[in-house]
């Protein structure tokens, strides 16, 4: 099964009103990342052992390990949670620049070091979440 259809799969098996404020954040970092690459990530380990929510990945950097290894991995991830809507912007090296900057403008919304936590779309201010995205993938970029 290719990516759009295991991401379209994803969207669509969320209640509503979930689902519909999934397809617009997906339509709305589309907006943001127009030529990125897309990922799926369902969750499981390679034993089949499910170890996270699901996630639709946009982008693409090389995480960097103190090993000298890197791997290639998603900027921005897109994941529903029990109680929401999880946007992961990964690749920022300051875990205190999201809440720091972010948070206060966003509206009803959690800031970690990497996620932004909400609930629904209409508890949030868009173009700030898509500020924080362009942000997160410029600076991924530039680590």
């Amino acid at each position: 099964m290719n990516v759009q259809i295991q991401i379209a799969t994803y969207i669509t098996s969320q209640p509503e009103p979930k689902r519909n404020d999934m397809q617009e954040l997906h339509q709305h970092i589309f907006q943001v990342l127009p030529k990125c690459k897309l990922w799926f990530l369902d969750g499981k380990d390679d034993k089949g052992k499910t170890v996270s929510n699901p996630n639709i990945g946009y982008g693409s950097y090389n995480i960097k390990y103190a090993d000298g290894k890197s791997r290639e991995f998603y900027q921005i991830g897109l994941s529903a949670n029990t109680t929401g809507i999880s946007v992961y912007i990964l690749g920022i090296k300051d875990k205190k620049y999201l809440a720091q900057t972010y948070e206060k403008k966003l509206g009803k919304a959690s800031v970690t070091g990497y996620c932004i936590k909400f609930k629904t779309l209409k508890d949030i201010n868009i173009e700030i979440l898509k500020a924080a995205i362009l942000y997160g993938v410029k600076a991924s970029l530039q680590e």
